[in-house]
């Protein structure tokens, strides 16, 4: 699975694409593969303001339920509503077609211990 080498990750397998004050959010492939088949993402509310590692949607798969936490503080711009009908696209593309949700940040270089993929991949040895 290529990984887009731009990314940062949360301790808790949430990676987050910075464009400015802007960002992308969704979960790692480690994550996603340790969840299993996914059967239902609960999106978060467009407008609702978060703080990092706010718990923000929920994820369920045959296996368990999930929380996903923010990596950053801001407020919720956009879900990706294809998700309602469509969770699986997390298994099968958690870093393109399978993103949850679009902050507008609160403070773009609030850093809360996100780290790159490389030091991510040692990490979690995946």
């Amino acid at each position: 699975m290529g990984i887009p080498q731009s990314l940062k990750f949360a301790s808790s397998h949430e990676w987050i694409k910075i464009h400015g004050t802007k960002a992308v959010v969704g979960i790692s492939d480690f994550a996603q593969n340790e969840l299993g088949d996914i059967v239902f993402v609960e999106l978060p509310e467009v407008g609702k303001q978060v703080k990092a590692g706010e718990a923000c949607s929920v994820i369920e798969s045959v296996k368990t339920a999930s929380d996903v936490y923010s990596p950053l503080s801001g407020t919720i711009t956009a879900v990706n509503d294809k998700l309602t009908d469509h969770p699986e696209l997390i298994n099968e593309d958690c870093f393109g077609q399978g993103w949850i949700f679009e902050l507008d940040l609160t403070d773009p270089s609030e850093d809360n211990g996100l780290v790159g993929y490389d030091e991510y991949k040692q990490k979690y040895a995946y």
